[in-house]
């Protein structure tokens, strides 16, 4: 007589699955760890005046300007490529919930019913029978080597990766819209000082016209104040037609069509934000790109045990219950039970070195991925110091050019005085007004590239997002998302 403990074990067979979920614990292929990278402890060009911005702020209202920050919700509401990314990862979301399935059993019912009518044999009524169906139906792969958990695991990167691939393009959009609004200030910064200009070197024009009729001056000194003028003129209208292409640019990043876009403070008046202090070390973290760069090397880590799982067995059962009768009501009767129950296992015995070929993959993929990681991370330290780098020498520049603007403004003062007086000739003016209208369109351009590099330093630290869970963690859905800056740890 065998002992009460077997006897149940060999009557329940939800002990034998139980039993083999838990052999199931041991998944093959390596487990991922997230590699050591050399990062510097401080940023070469780290300002000194650096300050703590908090990230959960939308650091950009730091320009103090309401139609900036409409402007960049607008585009955050309607841009297309974001769109496009949130689309992309719920097309993930959807490729992890399917092959995260395939670790439960799959149950399922069938119903039917048939009448049907034989051939009848001479001298005999035809046959005429019924059948009814109702059956409820069961399998199950057991993992007992990882592959389907290996390949969970590499889906579920997957999708943490579009993720922190949509975060990157909510950043860039936010970076871009305002690096293209400040290019936008400036054209029409650079627009009123043309037009200035035009307006000075038209009156200077009208002048020498009425000179040249009296005698006064020749006409070299008249054809070279018309030159002067017709030089102003089409400026302004390059001018004109940069701005109107930039707001095409602006219109396509608020996923609209192109048309005129608002203006707000100008480029001399907006507030420069803050520079952020920052660790390297921290980018690992911040950076989505740097993140989904990570989620990759993850999906081709475990991609790995999946492919040395082929090298063993797959085991699966099903199962079937139900009843089936001649007659609908039969189906409550004993006789009318059905069922079967089944295992295989498949093991493969010589396929060519396919599985070897597919295990040698998956290793260079993850050779590929790690060295992406490592560059990502690499450039994502040489993002911040062109930042840094740009913020510091655009502002010695800028301070340079506006003492040039002063100066060359005084001399063209002078310059006019002296020709008025018949001290010096019309070409020492003209060189003076023009060395000013260049050096001031400079002067506006640099105070263009001091903001955009103060945006371009938060994109690079990774500003304009918060690593947070998915909306699906509170929502009951099966597979929640899991904070992107965690997810590492917990593969």
């Amino acid at each position: 007589m065998k002992p009460a403990w077997n006897r149940n074990r060999a009557r329940n067979p939800l002990v034998a699955l139980v039993g083999a979920a838990c052999l199931a614990a041991c998944a093959v292929g390596p487990d991922y760890h997230r590699p050591a990278v050399d990062t510097p402890s401080t940023f070469r060009f780290a300002a000194p005046n650096a300050e703590v911005v908090d990230a959960s702020l939308d650091w950009w209202t730091q320009f103090n300007d309401p139609v900036l920050n409409d402007l960049i919700a607008k585009a955050l509401a309607q841009n297309k490529d974001l769109g496009i990314a949130a689309a992309r990862v719920e097309e993930y979301y959807g490729r992890y919930v399917v092959t995260r399935a395939g670790l439960f059993p799959q149950i399922g019912a069938n119903f039917g019913g048939s009448r049907s009518r034989g051939v009848p044999a001479p001298g005999y009524p035809p046959a005429v029978g019924n059948q009814v169906q109702l059956e409820g139906t069961a399998s199950w792969e057991l993992d007992l080597f990882g592959r389907l958990r290996r390949l969970t695991e590499a889906a579920r990167a997957d999708y943490l990766g579009t993720q922190a691939a949509q975060q990157a393009t909510r950043i860039a959009l936010i970076a871009n819209v305002a690096t293209a609004y400040l290019q936008l200030r400036d054209y029409d910064n650079q627009l009123s000082i043309a037009q200035e200009t035009l307006k000075s070197r038209q009156g200077a024009l009208e002048l020498f016209q009425e000179r040249f009729g009296g005698g006064v001056v020749s006409m070299l000194q008249l054809s070279q104040a018309r030159s002067e003028y017709e030089s102003a003129l089409a400026s302004v209208a390059s001018i004109q037609q940069q701005i109107a292409q930039q707001e095409s640019a602006i219109s396509l990043l608020l996923g609209q069509n192109p048309g005129p876009i608002p203006r707000g403070r100008s480029i001399t008046e907006l507030t420069a934000p803050a520079i952020p202090a920052g660790l390297p070390s921290s980018l690992i973290e911040r950076r989505p790109d740097i993140l989904q760069a990570e989620q990759a090397l993850v999906s081709a880590n475990a991609s790995i045990g999946a492919a040395r799982a082929q090298y063993f067995p797959q085991i699966s059962l099903t199962g079937l219950f139900g009843a089936a009768s001649t007659a609908l009501s039969g189906l409550w009767t004993g006789p009318a039970r059905v069922w079967s129950f089944a295992g295989s296992v498949t093991q493969p015995i010589f396929e060519g070195g396919a599985i070897a070929g597919s295990v040698h993959q998956a290793e260079a993929v993850r050779q590929e991925a790690l060295l992406s990681y490592e560059e990502t991370i690499q450039q994502a330290f040489a993002d911040v110091e062109n930042a840094l780098v740009g913020i510091q020498r655009t502002r010695d520049q800028l301070s340079a050019t506006s003492r040039q603007v002063e100066a060359l403004a005084q001399y063209t003062s002078l310059a006019r005085d002296l020709f008025e007086g018949g001290f010096t000739s019309y070409l020492e003016v003209l060189d003076a007004e023009r060395n000013l209208f260049s050096a001031q369109l400079q002067q506006s351009a640099l105070q263009d590239q001091e903001l955009a590099q103060i945006v371009g330093l938060y994109k690079a630290l990774g500003y304009g997002w918060t690593p947070a869970a998915d909306a699906r963690a509170n929502t009951g859905q099966p597979a929640p998302a899991v904070p992107l800056a965690a997810s590492a740890a917990q593969s």
